[in-house]
Formats: structure tokens, sequence, C-alpha cells
């Protein structure tokens, strides 16, 4: 077994940093797609009439129920077939993960939408406040407010999703990794360099994400424990 050389590392950080804007530029354009796109999807997943709701369901399931990959190959491959259209390998990555998310966080809508005070909407509704309005000033802010956490969990796994572009072309963190490790023949010490990329980016998130549920439970607690004092002052 050969000495490792973890000083290669740092000559070829710059690589990785180059790939590295590109995973974050792929990252950043599938969460705004997918968090607006989601909205709609929400609210078709939860209509009332039957084909719209089942629609809405079926494009969640599917994406919900299928490996990443194999839509990313779809989307680089197939649709342009399909369409007969011509797409680069960062847009069809861009379409394909922000599908994946799109039915992800539109589930996360969907119990976001549902949790808010069913009272709130009826006075929406006395008032003759509109639906787009219903939705845009009543019940998003509240969602987002309470689905923070998974939505930021979501981001996380969005974000290490973007390794799997490399195998469709495009040039992110895990592309300029494998090239340097091929060049280099250091696998193990560039691999690991990428990984911990991916860590340091990843990780402050996750920080994040684990303050704020703590934050929202200890809002529960003293929420539960307000409720139990004054029924036993009643």
């Amino acid at each position: 077994m050969g000495k490792t050389d973890w000083g290669i590392v740092w000559e070829v950080l710059p690589n990785l940093l180059t790939g590295l804007k590109t995973s974050l530029a792929i990252t950043l354009l599938v969460i705004i797609i997918s968090a607006v796109a989601a909205v709609p999807v929400a609210l078709a997943r939860m209509a009332e009439f039957d084909l719209i709701r089942w629609i809405a369901q079926g494009y969640i399931e599917l994406f919900r129920c299928t490996p990443v990959l194999i839509q990313l190959f779809w989307m680089f491959y197939a649709l342009p077939i399909l369409l007969d259209i011509s797409l680069s390998g960062f847009t069809a990555a861009v379409i394909a993960i922000s599908a994946n998310l799109t039915a992800q966080v539109a589930e996360v809508y969907r119990a976001g939408f549902q949790s808010v005070p069913a009272e709130q909407l009826e006075a929406a509704k006395v008032l003759q406040v509109d639906r787009y309005h219903q939705v845009a000033s009543i019940i998003v802010p509240q969602t987002l407010r309470q689905q923070l956490p998974a939505l930021l969990s979501i981001a996380i796994n969005g974000f290490k999703d973007t390794a799997l572009v490399s195998v469709i072309g495009v040039v992110d963190l895990m592309f300029a990794a494998n090239t340097a490790a091929a060049q280099t023949y250091r696998s193990l010490e560039i691999l690991t360099g990428a990984a911990l990329v991916y860590f340091v980016v990843a990780f402050p998130l996750s920080l994040l994400v684990s303050y704020l549920e703590r934050r929202g439970q200890q809002r529960l607690n003293e929420s539960a424990s307000k409720r139990t004092k004054q029924a036993v002052a009643a």
C-alpha cells in the first residue's frame, strides 16, 4: 500500500472550488424553482376535484418513488428525444432535481397548509378575501414559518443530490474531483477532500435545522404548559 499524499488536495482545491460554484448554482436555482412550483402542486394535491388531486398525487409519487439518478438520465437523454429539443447537462440537471424537490416540498407545504387554523380561513371568507390572497397572505407565510426546518433539510438533500450531475457531463464538484483523481491516481485523498467540501457547506445548514427544530419544540412545550395552567386556573 502506497503512502498517502494529502498535499495533493491543496493542489487541486482550486479546481474543486470551481466545481463547487457550479454545484451551488444548481442548488440555488433548484431551491427557487421548487419552492415556487410546489405551491400549486400542493394546492392541487388538496383539490376537491378528483382528477386534479390524482394528477398531483401521481406526479408526487412518481418523483418520490424513483431514483434521482434515473430522473437525471431521463431528462438528459429521453426528454430531448420526446420533445425534439436539445438540452445541456446543466439545464437537464436543474430540471430533474427541481422536479424531484418540487414533489418533496409539495408534501411539506400540504402538511403546513392543513395546519393553518380553519378559523383564520373562515374569517378571510367573511371579509371577502379572495383565494389568491388567502394563499399568499395567510396560508403560505404561516407554512414557511412552521415547516422551515423540513424545507432546509430538503435543501440540504438537494445540494447533496448535485453530486450525481457529473454523470451527465456537468462540471460540478464531483466531476472535478473524479477528473483530478483520475489524473493524479490519488483517489483516496481527493475524494476525501471533496467529501469534506460537501460537509463544510452542508453542516452549518444542518446545525440551523437542529436549532430551529429545538426552538419549535420549545415553543410547543411552552404553549402546552400555558394551556395547562389556564385549564387548571379555570
